[in-house]
């Protein structure tokens, strides 16, 4: 991708491009009793890769980890400290490009 074609794009189209070795266990854990109760819910509108989404009808908070960039954002934001949150089992999670 050329880099006319990366300035032109959006988020959403760069994130196509990110490769992930997914672990069948997440390394984001919210506090539902917390994040229930929530009601800024900024982790569903601060995360980059859109991990989050509250689903109004069950009052859940719906984690898809396995888009997660690990870059901290949702642990830094939440006020409540409600997410926690660690680095993937060695091996997983996203695969930067090695420079």
């Amino acid at each position: 991708m050329s880099e006319e074609n990366i300035k032109k794009n959006g988020i959403e189209d760069k994130l196509t491009t990110i490769k992930y070795n997914c672990d069948s266990k997440t390394h984001l854990v919210p506090d539902e009793n917390i994040c229930s109760r929530c009601e800024i819910r900024c982790c569903t509108y601060i995360c980059p890769a859109k991990v989050y989404s509250y689903d109004e009808n069950s009052g859940m908070l719906n984690v898809e980890y396995e888009n997660c960039l690990e870059c901290g954002a949702c642990k830094i934001a939440c006020p409540y400290d409600a997410i926690g949150w660690n680095y993937p089992k060695a091996g997983c999670g996203v695969i930067y490009k090695q420079s």
